[in-house]
């Protein structure tokens, strides 16, 4: 009955409206209904467990669910392109080269010679390399001293720079466990232990450390803009969180142990001691937060543009506002070490941030630009038990990602027209009404974020969406579901800087391996990652709106 009912067919307006709360209280009460049956089956499996019974088994089905819930938005997001096949031949380096010949007493007598047919196999060689250096040694009795010829560069301790850069490229590259990468190096010939390849996963790399360092700080200053996610990691069996900071030339991995908005302000300004400033700026941010007269008129009397170290200015805290609360005090500092990092002339600001709207991203910079993508999810969350409300939701998505598409369009040929027609699009579209109560409320959730959703209109430069930081998460899932993760303070700086360098090298077109083994012979044939980030950026031109006048 409900799935051909037609509310536009009912001539009386009265009856028509009270249908309609009607099934949105049939709406309501299925979704009660799920969550109870969801939440019964919880205590029946806790009850089960506390009498010392097994859970229910958790069994999946030959086939997939047709009903499975998929909240992904991507079918309705990307635009269909023509595929275009590479030609992967002409890519292919030619190591050596041989001639091959008839076997003469195969030819008769009239064969002519008519030139040669190039037919190129590509093909590998797996083997060990295994050096044995006699260095010389002398002595001088003058000085007391030995004198012993040095190793190549690249080489020291027991493993070479090829099998090093191997053992990297593989972990951190190519997401491959330890014990399988013990597994493969044994079967060509290599006498290495689990031990020793964990030492060399994690020991003795400073210059990668370093690199990525300046592989961070080239990546802000390449642009004004920056895409933002974070995801959890387990380091040493406790849960932390790895935040990533990406655009288009680089991406760069941080796990902290955990993900406030102090702790991703410390990402984005990493600094050996944490400063504060409590100038106009800070105390602007604190305007919303519920302080006693007595408290704000002191935070107003120190307003400066002076910084303190973290000391300094907790005491000072201690001393003379002790009575603020615990949340109090937290958005105090917090909003003194923004102010910080706003007018710091050491690191580059970031001015906008791509990202979802978690509320630990707001504030830290002076824009946010929403994802698209992740405005869309909720829509998809919807479930609608009335078949009306299921064709009233699908008739939105349609205009809602019709209207993205434009936004994608515009991108590619910005004008001021089509500036001011997108704006009121945005108004007409987010100011619709179904009568779909929990649709509604979605859509009326959505426009009031225009200001966010629509920064791509002030600068078109900006990505719609934000799933470059995504696939950069991606790969720490996959290397967490693969490793689990670190179990050392040293092994999570080193999946930290190898991932920021693995994912950096990938957006430049730089082999991994190569890069590795060049940084670990010493060779500098590749150039420092950051001179290549900048020249990338040049090129793609990541900032060209804020530049305008």
């Amino acid at each position: 009955m409900l799935a051909d009912l037609d509310l536009t067919a009912i001539q009386d307006e009265k009856a028509r409206l009270l249908i309609q709360q009607l099934l949105n209280l049939i709406e309501q009460l299925a979704a009660d209904l799920r969550e109870a049956q969801a939440e019964n089956q919880r205590l029946r499996d806790e009850l089960n467990r506390l009498k010392g019974e097994q859970d229910k088994p958790h069994i999946k089905g030959n086939t997939p669910k047709a009903s499975a819930p998929a909240h992904s938005s991507e079918a309705e997001r990307r635009e269909t392109r023509p595929r275009q096949k590479r030609k992967k031949q002409a890519a292919v380096q030619i190591d050596r080269e041989e001639v091959l010949t008839v076997d003469p007493t195969l030819l008769p007598p009239d064969a002519e010679f008519k030139g040669y047919e190039v037919v190129v196999v590509q093909d590998v060689v797996v083997q060990t390399d295994n050096v044995q250096f006699t260095k010389e040694k002398y002595y001088a009795a003058s000085t007391r001293q030995t004198y012993l010829a040095p190793l190549p560069p690249g080489y020291h301790g027991q493993f070479g720079p090829g099998l090093r850069a191997l053992i990297l490229a593989q972990y951190y590259g190519q997401g491959v466990s330890e014990p399988k990468i013990h597994a493969f190096l044994t079967q060509v010939g290599v006498q290495i232990s689990v031990g020793q390849i964990a030492n060399l996963l994690t020991q003795d790399h400073t210059v990668f450390h370093a690199e990525k360092q300046a592989v961070y700080e080239a990546g802000l200053r390449s642009s004004p803009w920056q895409q933002i996610d974070d995801t959890l990691t387990r380091v040493d069996g406790q849960n932390q969180s790895c935040h990533i900071v990406c655009n288009p030339v680089y991406s760069a991995y941080f796990t902290r142990p955990g993900k406030d908005r102090l702790t991703v302000l410390g990402v984005l300004y990493p600094q050996a001691a944490r400063q504060y400033c409590l100038n106009a700026a800070a105390l602007q941010l604190l305007e919303h937060i519920n302080l006693a007269r007595a408290a704000r008129r002191c935070l107003t009397q120190w307003q400066s543009t002076d910084y303190w170290d973290e000391e300094t200015f907790f005491n000072r805290l201690d001393t003379e506002l002790p009575t603020l609360t615990p949340y109090q005090r937290q958005w105090v500092v917090t909003a003194a070490a923004i102010a910080a990092y706003h007018t710091n002339r050491t690191w580059p600001i970031i001015r906008t941030l791509v990202c979802d709207d978690a509320p630990q991203f707001d504030w830290l910079t002076t824009q946010l630009m929403l994802c698209w993508v992740h405005e869309g999810r909720p829509y998809k969350k919807l479930t609608p038990y009335v078949a009306a409300h299921q064709t009233l939701l699908d008739e939105f998505l349609t205009r809602f990602w019709d209207y993205y598409r434009q936004l994608r369009t515009y991108q590619r040929a910005p004008t001021d027209a089509e500036r001011t027609r997108l704006s009121a699009a945005f108004d007409t579209l987010f100011a619709t009404r179904t009568g779909y109560t929990q649709l509604d409320r979605r859509i009326a959730k959505t426009q009031a974020k225009k200001a966010a959703l629509l920064l791509v209109l002030e600068h078109p430069e900006l990505p719609l969406h934000n799933n470059a930081a995504e696939l950069a998460v991606r790969q720490r899932v996959r290397k967490r579901d693969v490793s689990f993760g670190p179990r050392s303070e040293a092994g999570k700086e080193a999946w930290d800087t190898f991932m920021t360098l693995a994912e950096t090298t990938k957006k430049l077109g730089v082999s991994f391996y190569t890069y590795l083994r060049d940084r670990i012979l010493a060779t500098h044939t590749i150039p420092p990652l950051a001179e290549l980030i900048a020249q990338a950026a040049q090129v793609l031109h990541l900032g060209n709106s804020w530049a305008a006048p």
